[in-house]
């Protein structure tokens, strides 16, 4: 299907931030979220109406500032609103309409994009009379929202869908038997030079310059029987650190590399160690529910040291908490050095995300993780779980079917998740719980 986008975009503190976290947690469950890796994102993920499409929350837009964080700011609001299908004009209830907002509707005029222009922060009585200072940007009628409190949220992305393009039908090359593979990573982690160890041949550029690759390559080959796809895909800068609007593009186009993709391989440098970027490299990754390798580039020059591996492991367990079913192979692509490592871990990580688990294994597992553990008891009521069902797989989908879901604490949670990946592994793939009200007859 065609990949829609849909851009905030808006000049500071009119709360894009707090409108992309309400749109994109409009598709989770109950799940823990990590503080400073899932939330904080550039790119997230909204699910509505049967459609689903990528929402970008932007910087804050300013004019007359010279200095170098402004003009970033302004690139990436450039190439975001050339690359959506629909933009989301932001606007602030509480402050009115300024010569900022007048500005900035300038340029997105000029975009010929679809624009719906949304005014923020109006919870409060005479929305009508807020509003009709806003009809002068000439975009129409303002829709308006309360993103703190969720309030016209539901009403905006109806708008929103009805303004994307119908939904484009794209025939896939590769069959479902193709283990489809992004490489992802910090610029000049090793990237091209892991794909081309792996292909056995210069297919892909190999440079010493940081941010080489501006586009994300395809490359296949079928090893012992296995037919493969890897993905290289632009090194991915912190957002300070992007100083073009081609490389700002090129990330956008690693994102979308990674929703192709069945997994992951993150390479990690073994002299620098695990940076912050990492961390939401991995987040993002999981969050999505594709499959993760962590590859440790460059060991041959970091293992000299004494004690190096266990300590870049438990940097790994420290840093990397949230995703412990990822697992690690130390390698080098400049010597070879345990290369030969990575397929046997990418096939069992694709096989694991394929899995399946018998309902009556399956419940007999839950019975017997209740019966050692039972739910802990909230205000006097207790937790029961029924029975639980895999609907899906890539990821695996468990749903448990309960008396009062909104009593599951996420370490209860947690404590089912291990004792699936105790009994049936899932090795390199994140694993997605649910839960549901069980309907009684007659409801």
């Amino acid at each position: 299907m065609s990949e829609a986008l849909v851009a905030i975009v808006g000049r500071p503190n009119v709360g894009k931030s707090t409108l992309f976290n309400r749109l994109t947690a409009a598709r989770t469950s109950i799940e823990e979220k990590v503080p400073g890796v899932t939330r904080d994102r550039l790119y997230g993920f909204t699910e509505w109406a049967g459609r689903t499409f990528t929402v970008i929350d932007t910087g804050g837009i300013t004019f007359g500032k010279d200095d170098r964080i402004s003009e970033l700011v302004r690139v990436q609001v450039n190439v975001a609103v050339e690359e959506a299908q629909v933009i989301i004009f932001l606007l602030d209830g509480r402050e009115g309409l300024t010569s900022l907002d007048e500005e900035i509707g300038s340029l997105l005029r000029r975009s010929g994009k679809v624009i719906i222009p949304v005014i923020n922060k109006l919870d409060h009585q005479g929305v009508e009379a807020e509003k009709f200072a806003f009809y002068k940007l000439g975009f129409g009628e303002p829709m308006a929202i309360s993103a703190a409190h969720g309030k016209g949220t539901g009403d905006l992305l109806d708008v929103v869908i009805r303004e994307l393009p119908e939904e484009i039908d794209k025939a896939d090359p590769y069959d479902d038997d193709t283990v489809k593979v992004a490489v992802i990573g910090r610029p000049n982690v090793g990237k091209s030079s892991i794909v081309n160890r792996l292909l056995g041949k210069e297919r892909v550029i190999v440079s010493q310059q940081p941010g080489t690759t501006r586009e994300a390559v395809d490359t296949w080959l079928t090893h012992e029987g296995q037919k493969y796809l890897f993905i290289d895909t632009a090194g991915i800068r912190r957002k300070s650190k992007v100083k073009e609007d081609v490389e700002y593009y090129s990330v956008l186009r690693s994102l979308k590399a990674v929703q192709r993709a069945d997994l992951a391989l993150l390479l990690l440098d073994g002299e620098e160690g695990i940076t912050e970027q990492d961390q939401k490299l991995a987040g993002y990754v999981d969050q999505i529910g594709r499959g993760l390798i962590l590859v440790i580039n460059k060991w041959d020059l970091a293992k000299g040291k004494a004690g190096a591996r266990e300590e870049f492991l438990d940097q790994v367990s420290r840093l990397f908490s949230f995703i412990p079913y990822a697992p690690i192979v130390f390698l080098s692509a400049v010597t070879g050095k345990n290369i030969e490592k990575l397929f046997p871990q990418i096939l069992i990580a694709w096989q694991e995300q394929h899995k399946r688990i018998p309902t009556a294994l399956l419940n007999e597992l839950l019975e017997d993780a209740i019966a050692v553990n039972p739910p802990p008891t909230v205000k006097g009521k207790r937790l029961k779980i029924y029975y639980a069902t895999q609907p899906s797989v890539k990821p695996p989908t468990f749903v448990f079917f309960a008396n009062e879901p909104e009593l599951m604490h996420f370490s209860y949670l947690r404590y089912l998740e291990n004792r699936l990946r105790d009994s049936f592994g899932f090795t390199g793939t994140p694993v997605i719980l649910k839960l549901k009200k069980r309907q009684r007859r007659g409801e």
